[in-house]
């Protein structure tokens, strides 16, 4: 039996794990297009000396990997994609922070991290429920 917890549990993995999937999509898609933002404009000059691409075909490296790395997170390797845009996330940040601006969309992605890793944990724990009820006979999976 679901306890009221669980569903608590549930909806906060479910908000996180649509949010940190399709946000990715969305911006990743994006990367061909340049109808949010131009997104070179946020590639560190540090970084462009470091890069043997253009910046659109660095950007759009970049849109391929958010597009993947979401489509996990929404997958059934959510706790993996998780760690994934996790680490991502704080690569962006030191890349923003190498900028001498935009500290403010640093700061946003470093929550969006800490995000990301509450989602890998809860993944974690609701995989683990999960192994628990499928083995344990009169529980519902329901997780």
């Amino acid at each position: 039996m679901q306890t009221n917890f669980d569903k608590r549990l549930n909806t906060a993995w479910w908000a996180l794990r649509i949010g940190l999937g399709v946000g990715p999509i969305i911006v990743g898609l994006d990367k061909f297009f340049n109808k949010i933002v131009d997104w070179g404009m946020y590639l560190s000059p540090m970084a462009t000396k470091v890069v043997p691409v253009s910046t659109a075909t660095f950007m759009h490296a970049v849109g391929v990997i958010e597009i993947v790395a979401g489509i996990v997170v929404l997958s059934r390797f959510t706790k993996l994609g998780s760690y994934v845009v996790m680490l991502w996330l704080l690569g962006i940040s030191v890349n923003l922070l190498t900028t001498g601006m935009f500290f403010d969309l640093a700061i946003r992605d470093v929550e969006l991290a800490v995000a990301a890793f509450a989602l890998s944990q809860l993944s974690a724990v609701r995989e683990d429920t999960i192994a628990v009820r499928q083995n344990s006979p009169g529980l519902r999976a329901t997780a």
